[in-house]
């Protein structure tokens, strides 16, 4: 069922104005779009829970689409498609595949919508995504919350995966900087896979940062997660910087050796990933993770990591 009318306007209490509309996905269907007149996001009823869009209104959109990526497994066949999708870690085959390919359901309230898929046949979790558009600026709220609705406890982490739009750079924070004088213990998990090479030159690592940056001229994959105290990742693509915002719990478990952040990129293809804690859900139980979006506009990418602090600062002081 999906609970939104052809056409709703809704006006905020600060004079401002969201719009909520139905329009046509790229390539898939019909989508939600929340609007307020600066930004756009567009939510898939027909396949997901997915976001397959946000970006300026009438600009570029920093999600990527990406249909023709497929994996055949036990589970049918999954399709990447594209955009922002909520998945359990750790990963697993075939479970962490099962195809979102069926239409979910969708219900407005307000200026959010929250998409439900059906519960998931062989893993028994339903999937559920919330989607939160700020009456002005570029602020999205994403929640991410996974059900248990089998007979007996699973252990899981929401795990929120978004395909940028290729030809950009991920920026990672590194931990700040201590002298050895001052700090003789470790401050920060790293976690690499076995085809992580981190003398590829699409890898940056400097004292503040670590970037990592789409070729498509390079095909092999590479990828690293960490554990991010920092609270943020971003993407930078042609002047735009997408921010996320998320929360680390310092007592908790993650996924994938204790990290909660993760970049990928093979080709064309990026990912930016974030995880939230490790926990053991009883039936009827759920786990939630939460990510805040923004985005700005004319942002320069210095090769420095001292220049790249200074451009950041402020833009990332605005996304809290």
């Amino acid at each position: 069922m999906i609970g939104v009318a052809a056409s709703l306007v809704l006006a905020s209490s600060a004079g401002a104005e969201v719009k909520v509309d139905r329009v046509p996905c790229p390539g898939q269907g019909q989508c939600v779009r929340l609007a307020n007149g600066t930004v756009e996001v567009l939510v898939a009823t027909e396949i997901g829970p997915r976001i397959v869009r946000y970006g300026f209104a009438g600009g570029d959109n920093l999600l990527g689409w990406v249909p023709e990526s497929t994996v055949k497994t036990e589970l049918g066949e999954w399709k990447a498609w594209g955009g922002h999708r909520l998945w359990s870690a750790p990963e697993h085959m075939p479970r962490s595949y099962s195809p979102d390919n069926d239409p979910v359901d969708v219900q407005v309230s307000g200026r959010s919508v929250t998409l439900t898929q059906a519960v998931e046949p062989k893993t028994g979790i339903e999937k559920i995504l919330t989607v939160t558009l700020a009456e002005t600026g570029t602020g999205v709220i994403v929640g991410h919350r996974l059900v248990n609705r089998n007979l007996w406890d699973i252990e899981v982490s929401p795990w929120a995966l978004t395909i940028m739009n290729t030809g950009g750079t991920i920026i990672l924070p590194q931990e700040p900087y201590a002298s050895h004088d001052d700090a003789l213990q470790p401050v920060r998990a790293m976690t690499l896979w076995a085809y992580t090479d981190l003398s590829d030159p699409r890898w940056q690592i400097g004292p503040k940062f670590l970037r990592l940056r789409t070729d498509a001229s390079r095909a092999g994959s590479q990828k690293v997660g960490i554990a991010n105290r920092q609270g943020w990742a971003a993407y930078h693509r042609n002047g735009q910087l997408f921010v996320k915002r998320y929360d680390w719990q310092e007592s908790a478990t993650y996924p994938d050796f204790g990290v909660n952040t993760e970049a990928y990129t093979a080709g064309a293809f990026v990912e930016l990933e974030t995880l939230g804690a490790l926990v053991s859900l009883a039936p009827g139980g759920a786990a939630t993770h939460e990510e805040r979006w923004s985005l700005f506009r004319d942002v320069e990418q210095p090769a420095t990591d001292d220049a790249l602090q200074q451009v950041l600062a402020p833009h990332l002081q605005a996304a809290r």
